[in-house]
């Protein structure tokens, strides 16, 4: 099966407005919360959204059938939203967000808070990753 080309999006406005029905519905909502949640820098990498402060944070990647809300330290996370599931480097976790499903905007910006903050205390993810 072919990896599913993700959209070429100019920023991140333009990924939005490439998308549609429930998954356009779901990464506005992940997006209002995480953008009033903490003060990101916000851009398309690697085909999504992923926003970061001292280093990435966090990633909304919209695909076929769910909507990845994934965190670099998500990990770390889990007390807050056990649903995140351990996947890929550095401490990466994500939530595979299928349609009908919601998470809270509340949990989204706690999430987002509390990731800002682990970044802040332990430095890029990234960075920290390649230093071990």
């Amino acid at each position: 099966m072919a990896m599913q080309k993700s959209i070429a999006a100019a920023d991140p406005d333009a990924y939005v407005a490439g998308l549609d029905g429930w998954r356009r519905s779901c990464v506005e909502g992940l997006r209002a919360a995480v953008r009033s949640a903490a003060t990101l820098e916000e851009v398309v990498k690697w085909g999504h959204l992923v926003y970061l402060s001292d280093g990435p944070v966090l990633l909304i990647r919209a695909e076929e059938k769910r909507v990845l809300f994934g965190f670099w330290r998500g990990q770390r996370l889990r007390g807050i939203e056990p649903g995140l599931k351990r996947g890929g480097k550095y401490e990466m976790a994500t939530l595979d967000l299928r349609e009908g499903m919601e998470l809270a905007a509340t949990t989204a910006a706690k999430l987002t808070r509390e990731a800002v903050v682990l970044n802040k205390k332990l430095g890029d993810p990234t960075q920290v990753a390649k230093g071990k």
